[in-house]
């Protein structure tokens, strides 16, 4: 993956880091509905962990190429690896939610786009979900490549077509939903974003990332 701490550290400053908190708190408490709490929950490509501490489980996960223990939760087990790699350094079988968010697109090639879903199929549990957010590149356009190590374009209809050839099955399907970064419209309070998330209709004007929601298929 293009890029290391350097990158990362300096994509964000400290402001829009705590701002960052208050949107995920809200974003977290809206996508609740789709995770087991009595599940273990896996974040996958974490950075700092702002959906992984937020979310509500008895047993948090998180995974990222760069050693980000020291921002994670006390009660958040961390595992170094490649997102690609998850199937040989956590349990199989075992997640009940796997959470991926604004990271697919830092994958080298459309096949290791593919081969992340097989990965995901492979630590779900047997009745456990996927949950992607990721920005679309149909309503972004150009400012999807702003980021250097951005690689692979994607929009909802190719997430949907790489996690099917990866054996899941899509529950849910928000084509338009969040904006595209925290740098651009989405509003970064907790009760304007609470606000945002209430109204779908607003979603259609603002909405740059698709949120795909997916199980594991039986065959």
């Amino acid at each position: 993956m293009t890029g290391g701490p350097d990158l990362y550290e300096s994509r964000f400053d400290p402001g829009e880091i705590r701002a960052k908190e208050d949107v995920w708190r809200e974003i977290v408490r809206y996508l609740e509905r789709f995770i087991d709490p009595d599940q273990p929950v896996l974040d996958v490509a974490c950075d700092r962990g702002h959906f992984v501490r937020w979310a509500v489980s008895g047993e948090r996960w998180a995974t990222d190429i760069r050693d980000v223990s020291a921002s994670l939760p006390a009660d958040v087990r961390f595992v170094r690896s490649s997102g690609l790699d998850l199937d040989k350094n956590v349990p199989n079988g075992y997640f009940g939610t796997v959470f991926m968010s604004n990271y697919l697109e830092h994958l080298p090639t459309k096949d290791a786009v593919i081969e992340q879903f097989r990965v995901v199929r492979q630590i779900l549990s047997p009745n456990g979900r996927v949950i992607v957010l990721q920005p679309n590149i149909r309503f972004v356009g150009m400012r999807y490549w702003d980021y250097i190590d951005h690689r692979v374009a994607l929009t909802e209809r190719s997430i949907v077509e790489a996690a099917e050839l990866a054996g899941l099955t899509t529950e849910r399907l928000t084509t338009r939903f969040l904006p595209y970064s925290t740098k651009g419209r989405l509003p970064v309070n907790g009760p304007m974003v609470r606000l945002y998330l209430a109204v779908p209709i607003v979603w259609r004007v603002m909405g740059r990332q698709t949120l795909y929601v997916g199980r594991p298929r039986v065959d």
